[in-house]
């Protein structure tokens, strides 16, 4: 339903710098996006929270985003209040990192590095921001939030709340957390670090930064990863997988299947439909050539969801988040 005139007025009022009709194609790193009705950068918890309540109070759609990494916006765009958390601020004192939700995490590894705290060089290979992160429990090279989370200060939108969640009322899980299965509003967090070797973390960063350039197709209009590795826990689960092919050790042992590798072992490396593909440096990555839409995307993801269950058994979900799709 469209937001009505005096919906408009209103938010534009409380809100100050909002704006209309946004494309969001220029929001996110995929480059695709319909428009948003109204946009809004919170450069702080206060006005992040203030956005969220007024959207609930004007009962209109609404959505928090952060760096755009993680997200695929539908070509009809979204037809409500748009939100980037952009509260940035990251505080070092001792072994607690504090930071906004909005706080990018690539720079908070470095700043935590810098200060001679260790463990969460990781992150440098994590595009986005920090509440993103927390979301959906994000890693990558050994480290992953539920590593170094505290607590995470939250609004809760069915009641209207604000809460301090510790590290195990957040329910971390692979790619997963508490926060996506109930309504809630990431707004900040503390992480705590272990002391170490300076020079060491920042070398360490260095690699990481590294790696990510040879086996990541980075220079390119891509949301990242596109599905979660499949997990498993009993060895039945992939009975049929290891008929099909011989499956890397190492992903047996982790019983951890990489999303990439089954996609490339399904002849999907470098498929294209349109103007997106799947790149050809990592088969979990698909790219916008330049002309791709979300409907594209989504056809693509149809694609190997089908592919890999038909080849292998084996059930693909989507790590990217789609908004205005419904």
């Amino acid at each position: 339903m469209p937001l009505s005139p005096e919906q408009i007025t209103r938010i534009k009022t409380t809100l100050g710098t909002v704006v209309e009709n946004e494309p969001m194609a220029n929001h996110t790193n995929f480059r695709i996006g319909g428009l948003a009705r109204l946009y809004y950068v919170a450069t702080s918890s206060e006005v992040l929270l203030e956005a969220v309540k007024l959207a609930v109070k004007e009962e209109i759609p609404w959505y928090v985003y952060g760096g755009g990494s993680n997200l695929l916006v539908s070509d009809k765009g979204f037809e409500g209040l748009m939100i980037q958390a952009a509260n940035r601020e990251v505080e070092v004192e001792g072994s607690k990192v504090s930071c906004g939700a909005g706080a990018i995490s690539s720079m908070v590894a470095r700043k935590a590095s810098e200060a001679g705290l260790v463990g969460f060089e990781w992150a440098v290979g994590v595009p986005g921001t920090v509440g993103g992160a927390i979301f959906g429990n994000a890693g990558c090279y050994g480290g992953e939030m539920k590593d170094a989370v505290m607590s995470v200060r939250a609004y809760h939108v069915p009641s209207g709340e604000e809460r301090l969640y510790t590290n195990e009322q957040c329910r971390f899980d692979y790619r997963d957390s508490f926060f996506k299965h109930e309504p809630h509003v990431i707004l900040s967090c503390s992480l705590v670090l272990k002391s170490g070797d300076r020079e060491g973390s920042l070398q360490k960063l260095k690699e990481i930064s590294e790696k990510r350039k040879e086996h990541q197709p980075l220079g390119d209009s891509s949301a990242g990863c596109m599905f979660k590795n499949f997990e498993y826990q009993e060895d039945k689960q992939v009975e049929r997988l290891k008929q099909e092919i011989d499956v890397p050790q190492e992903m047996l042992d982790a019983k951890r299947i990489a999303a990439g590798w089954l996609i490339e072992k399904c002849g999907l490396r470098g498929y294209e439909l349109g103007g997106v593909s799947i790149s050809r440096k990592h088969g979990n990555f698909l790219i916008n050539n330049g002309t791709g839409t979300a409907d594209q995307v989504a056809q693509i993801v149809s694609i190997c969801q089908m592919t890999v269950r038909d080849k292998f058994h084996v059930a693909l979900q989507p790590e990217v988040q789609f908004v205005g799709f419904g």
